[in-house]
Parts: structure tokens; C-alpha cells; sequence
């Protein structure tokens, strides 16, 4: 049981990381230092205050690069490769219980796919916002965007196995509006 509630809280850190890179990160470390959160062995070094630092600066940096709507749609080309790779990185910091072959290829492809998916899905609203609201649609998506990974970073841990149910209802809406979507064309 509790395999599923760490492949739980990997899966919604990295959906997380698919808005925002680095705040899943902070999130995973402080709640890693504060105790609510064991870190497998090799990534125990994320709880450091060191490492903590500089997540916090990283997230700072990031948070405010996307606030920057010509910048932002630069960012996302680095950012959706990226976000798999964070994305298998946070789901396999968090499940240390299992064999290391199973535990990297659950990481990668359920934290991984959910990651860099997530982003690319963000880098296309992102851009369209921008594209028809300006610098206003932009701030608009970027504002959602921190709120939902702060939110699901902090859910994740405290409710893993809400947070499953919460991603599922978001993909089975996103999918049936990217249906209705291509249906009208």
C-alpha cells in the first residue's frame, strides 16, 4: 500500500511539473525536511538546505520568466523536454521501495509522460492566450498556471490519492474538449 501512495504523490508532483518546473521541487524538498516526506537514499541530498535554496531561487527565477510573454514562449521549447525529464526525476525521488529497474520505468512513463505532456499542453494555451489577448492572456495563463502547480505540489503530498482522482478528471476534460474541438473542424 504504500508503493501507491508514493507512485501517488510522484504522479501528482509531476503533473505539477508540467506547469511549473521547479515548485514540485521546493514543495518535495521542504516537506522532505520537515519530515512529511521520505526521499529515496540517492535523493535525500533535495532536503539540504542547500538544495532547498536554491529551488527556492530557481522557482523565483522561473515564476518570473514566464510573466514575459515573448520570453515565455521561448522558454517552453527548453521547457517540455524538461518537464519529462523533472517529471521522472520527482516520481522516482519518491519511490525508493520497489527495484530500481521497475521503479525508473514507472517514473518515466507515468511521471515522465504526465510532465512533459502537461507542458506541451500549456505551451500551446500559452501561446494562443497570447496570441489573442495579448500580454493580459498571458499573464492570465501564467497566474493559473503557478497556482495549479503550487496547489497540486502541496495536494500531492498531503492527499496523494485525491490528487490521481483530481489529474484523472482533468485529463478526461481536457480530452472531451479537445474532441469537441476537432469534431467542429
Amino acid at each position: 500500500m504504500e508503493t501507491l501512495f508514493s507512485l501517488a504523490i510522484g504522479i501528482g508532483l509531476s503533473a505539477a511539473a508540467g506547469f511549473r518546473i521547479l515548485i514540485p521541487f521546493l514543495v518535495m524538498s521542504v516537506a522532505a525536511r520537515a519530515g512529511h516526506l521520505q526521499l529515496a537514499p540517492e535523493m535525500a541530498w533535495m532536503s539540504s538546505d542547500a538544495a532547498i535554496a536554491a529551488f527556492a531561487i530557481a522557482t523565483l527565477v522561473e515564476v518570473m520568466v514566464y510573466f514575459i510573454p515573448a520570453v515565455n514562449d521561448l522558454m517552453d521549447l527548453i521547457e517540455v523536454p524538461a518537464a519529462a525529464i523533472a517529471g521522472t526525476v520527482l516520481t522516482a525521488a519518491v519511490t525508493s521501495d520497489m527495484s530500481p529497474f521497475l521503479r525508473w520505468s514507472l517514473a518515466a512513463i507515468a511521471g515522465g509522460t504526465l510532465a512533459g505532456g502537461t507542458e506541451a499542453l500549456m505551451g500551446v494555451t500559452r501561446l494562443s492566450s497570447t496570441a489573442i489577448a495579448g500580454p493580459v492572456g498571458n499573464m492570465a495563463v501564467s497566474s493559473a498556471e503557478l497556482l495549479s502547480s503550487v496547489i497540486l505540489s502541496i495536494l500531492a503530498i498531503a492527499l496523494p490519492i485525491l490528487t490521481l482522482v483530481l489529474i484523472g478528471v482533468l485529463i478526461y476534460l481536457g480530452l472531451r474538449q479537445f474532441q469537441r474541438r476537432r469534431s467542429r473542424y
